[in-house]
Formats: structure tokens, sequence, C-alpha cells
């Protein structure tokens, strides 16, 4: 038996023979009925006589009828038709409205594990591929439910929406969060460079100031020697002034006691 899963994933498809049944696109663990052919490339219709019975059928027993055709129609708005062609007409294929059994369920847990296993599907984290294969295995639960009970099958496909829609509002924000870390991080990086040249323009300022404040301090140093050495000077010339004036003065006190202590007939003379 071909691995179509195998093929379908390598792109190789087998030929079929003319007028056999085409193979569906996509393996889903939905189960859905045989291919209905609904148009050719020329002039051919669908046979009369599947119209016939159809009709034949639906006579016999109405009520039976009625209930499956809404059955079929509320499976149909949970779970669309799937549409393909090939080269020669285009095909329909319905979900399958039969009552499913305990061994369904079975298989469907079995297939499922099969085909995480085949896929490669991470057992924890994000994962594509499990939630892929997971959404397909609640559709196909919503549609085992839905053939028992259409009113049980439609509160889960209402469960099944709500779910969808906050997987899909927290992906929105998940993206939203990472667009605009992204957008925080390179103004960061932004600002980080102009601080950087901020920073290095400021340096070289500083560098600039430093050298400054060096030649002004070497000037104020040298200012202060030469006043220093000037102060000393005058300071010694003041004590040598101060020192002729001492002995100019004694001498002249000692003249002056001297002229009075002498006699008065000399003074006459």
């Amino acid at each position: 038996r071909v691995d179509w899963d195998k093929e379908r994933r390598a792109g190789r498809f087998r030929r079929r023979r003319p007028g056999a049944m085409p193979i569906p696109p996509v393996d889903t663990l939905v189960k859905y009925e045989s291919p209905i052919m609904i148009t050719t490339t020329k002039d051919a219709r669908i046979p009369k006589s599947t119209k016939k019975s159809a009709l034949a059928e639906s006579a016999k027993n109405p009520s039976a009828t009625a209930s499956a055709k809404q059955t079929e129609d509320i499976l149909n708005a949970i779970l669309p038709p799937r549409e393909f062609e090939d080269s020669s007409a285009l095909w329909v294929q319905r979900v399958n409205s039969a009552p499913a059994t305990r061994m369904d369920v079975i298989t469907l847990q079995e297939r499922l594990d099969k085909l995480l296993n085949e896929r490669q599907a991470r057992e924890t984290g994000i994962c594509p591929v499990r939630e892929e294969l997971y959404a397909q295995c609640f559709d196909e639960l919503i549609r085992q439910v839905t053939v028992n009970c259409a009113e049980r099958g439609l509160l889960l496909l209402r469960v099944r929406d709500e779910l969808r829609m906050s997987i899909m509002a927290y992906q929105t924000l998940y993206e939203s969060s990472v667009a605009f870390g992204m957008r925080k991080a390179l103004q960061t990086e932004q600002g980080k460079s102009e601080m950087a040249e901020t920073i290095e323009t400021q340096a070289q300022k500083i560098a600039d100031l430093e050298r400054r404040e060096a030649e002004w301090r070497a000037k104020c140093e040298a200012i202060e020697t030469r006043e220093a050495e000037r102060r000393a000077r005058e300071e010694t010339k003041h004590a040598e002034d101060i020192a002729f004036l001492n002995r100019a003065n004694k001498q002249l006190k000692q003249q002056l006691d001297k002229f009075l202590q002498e006699p008065p007939a000399a003074a006459k003379k």
C-alpha cells in the first residue's frame, strides 16, 4: 500500500486510471465521504440515475430524509465541503454524516498519535504541526457529536470558534508586543549611539578644559613665585632702609646730646 502522506510531502502522485476516483489533495483527520464529480470539461453531467434514486428514497421516508438533510446542512455549515479538480473534472468531498462508533473514536486516537509521530510534532511549546492535527481532531469530534445531536455540535462549534478567536487575539497581541519590543530595541540602539557620541564630545570638552586648567594653574604658580620674590626683595630693602634710618637717627641724637652738653663759655666764644 502506498503511503500517500510521504508521496504528497515529496510532491509525487501516482497516475490514476481514466475514470477512476481522484485522490484528495490533503489528508485530514476529519472523516469525509467519497469525492463526487460535479462538472466535467465538456457537456457531461452527473448521471440522472443518482438523482432519481435520491428522489425515490425521499419519497419513501420524508421525515428521515428531512432530518438527515438538516444534519447534512449543519455539518456542511460547520465543516464546509472541500473542492479540488484534476485535468478533466471538478470534484466535491463532503463530511461523512454516518454516526460514529467506539471503534471510530479509537481509530481517530490511533491516527492522531501516528500523525504526530510521523510529522515529528513537538510535545511541548508552540508547534504549528501539533496545533493543526489537534484542530482536525477537534473538528472530527464535532462532526461525530453533531451527527448524534445537532444542538450539542453547534455548542461545540461555538466553543471552537471562541478558542480560535482567543488564540488569534493572543497571537495578535504577541505580534504587536514583539513589534513594540523591536521598535524599542531600535530606539535604544539609536539612543545608545547618540549617547556615545555625546559622551565622546563631552570627554573632548573635559580634556580641553583640563588642559586649559593646567595652563592657568601654571600661570598662577609663576605669578605667585614672581610676587613672592618681589615681596622678599621689597621686605629686604625696607629692612635696610629702616636700619639706615635708625643709624642716622642715633647719630643725630648723639650729636644733639653732645651739642647740648658743651659749656656756655665755649658757646660765647
